[in-house]
């Protein structure tokens, strides 16, 4: 990908000072190493509602459904001046074409979950949701959304990413050139990758992709990008990852060696039993698709979903 990938992001966590205490929350993984394949539009819920900095500090109060945003001293109702604010920033970003959104976890305005919500007698509990990022959602429910604390995760960090590089190439091929052969070319390259994180899905979308003569382009192309990323959202364990390396295994059949066969076996294992990390053997099935020169697998984005240099196969 030659241009970057656009992604929203709670501000402090680029390290500009917009917090309550005029502090920030700098995450250097996502500017120094994300950031040299995206593009961050920073939102700060509160500077830009016109809250000031410093400002008194913000809670939820009341329903976890439907929280009050309080001051935490002087018990001051900004709900409804937050609220009309995000309805007009979530349009507003329709406009920015992103692909994914990095909340602020425990912010009463960006928090994607567990948001701490006060009750009558003054005990919290997390069970509530950011003003923001509640509307953000449900204005772009495909749109990939994680917050910075689950971005600790290994796993939950190469799915989010996972997800926000192939909205990025649905929407520069088929969304951009909408056409019932690029269409065919999408699934054919991310089969595999749909096959990792869910069957049913890549049965569904496989199904929808053959009869997508019998219905209209622009329905086709809606349905089947929203089973794309609900299916994409849905982990790939380390059982349904096993199950996609035998079936690259079986592309081999007429090629590989008795000894080469018995390697590749032996390193899926490892891989299963947790011994070796996704990469060891998807390295190695890289190999025999450059040493046999196999077309198909030539194209399957399952081998290189992301940037090697994002080392997201390392840890999971």
């Amino acid at each position: 990908m030659l241009e970057k990938i656009r992604i929203g992001i709670s501000s402090c966590l680029l390290g500009n000072k917009v917090r309550w205490n005029t502090g920030h929350k700098l995450d250097r993984y996502l500017t120094e190493t994300l950031g040299s394949f995206v593009e961050y539009v920073p939102v700060c819920p509160e500077v830009e509602a016109g809250f000031g900095v410093p400002r008194e500090s913000f809670r939820l109060v009341g329903d976890p459904d439907h929280p009050r945003l309080i001051t935490f001293k002087s018990k001051t109702d900004h709900t409804e001046q937050m609220i009309r604010w995000t309805g007009k920033r979530v349009r507003e970003l329709e406009k920015e074409n992103l692909c994914g959104f990095i909340f602020k976890s425990d912010s009463p305005s960006s928090g994607m979950t567990r948001v701490k919500v006060y009750g009558e007698k003054g005990m919290p509990e997390k069970k509530g949701v950011g003003l923001f990022a509640r509307d953000y959602m449900i204005h772009f429910p495909l749109i990939p959304v994680e917050e910075d604390g689950r971005l600790h995760d290994p796993g939950i960090r190469e799915n989010f990413i996972e997800r926000i590089f192939t909205l990025k190439r649905w929407r520069d091929g088929v969304a951009k050139s909408p056409s019932s052969g690029s269409l065919v070319d999408f699934h054919t390259r991310h089969k595999l990758l749909i096959l990792s994180h869910s069957q049913k899905h890549a049965g569904l979308m496989g199904k929808l992709v053959a009869a997508g003569k019998k219905m209209p382009l622009k329905e086709l192309s809606t349905r089947y990008e929203g089973l794309l990323m609900e299916a994409l959202a849905l982990k790939a364990t380390v059982k349904k990852n096993n199950n996609v390396l035998l079936h690259l295994l079986g592309y081999f059949k007429q090629q590989l060696s008795a000894d080469e066969k018995k390697e590749l076996l032996e390193v899926f294992d490892q891989y299963q039993q947790g011994y070796v990390p996704l990469i060891v053997p998807i390295t190695l099935i890289n190999h025999y698709v450059r040493k046999y020169d196999q077309p198909y697998l030539k194209i399957q984005t399952y081998l290189n979903p992301h940037p090697v240099e994002l080392k997201l196969r390392t840890h999971v």
